[in-house]
């Protein structure tokens, strides 16, 4: 593949995808990625990413989540509590590796709605608690074409 100005990782001369109105111009909040524990972190470190903040511990979700940052990239380490967690049960499936995107929306609720009255599907019926008290929504991976997707509003 070239880089074509119609569209990053587009093939030369095909057209950019169109996106879902409303989320255009979405930031990209962070990327999770699952590991068995938090001391996985090393291969991380040595890329240059940098811990911020302490460890949290996330019990809605069943997980302590480590953030790092290089400059404006924000990736969050997912380790399970127990055993029976959904971090847990994605990682006996398919091993650590890239759990979520997270995109950041300034109405959680509106963005839901938006959403469902396009057919998307959601994991939970209701918005979840998150990281640094974040409002969370995570989109069924069978609607977003087998990605998992989380909406997140920062308080």
């Amino acid at each position: 593949m070239k880089h074509d100005p119609a569209g990053v990782g587009s093939p030369a001369g095909e057209p950019r995808p169109k996106a879902i109105r409303g989320l255009e111009g979405l930031a990209l909040d962070h990327v999770a990625i699952a590991v068995p524990s938090l001391e996985e972190a090393g291969p991380y470190l040595a890329l240059g990413l940098l811990p911020d903040g302490p460890d949290e511990v996330v019990a809605d979700q069943g997980v302590r989540v480590r953030l790092l940052r290089a400059g404006g990239a924000a990736i969050e380490l997912l380790a399970p509590l127990a055993d029976d967690g959904p971090v847990a049960r994605f990682l006996a499936r398919r091993g650590p590796g890239l759990h979520h995107l997270a995109f950041r929306v300034a109405d959680l609720d509106a963005e839901i709605a938006r959403l469902r009255s396009l057919g998307a599907s959601f994991v939970d019926p209701e918005p979840r608690l998150g990281r640094g008290g974040s409002r969370v929504a995570f989109l069924h991976p069978r609607w977003t074409g087998g990605v998992l997707v989380e909406l997140v509003t920062h308080a």
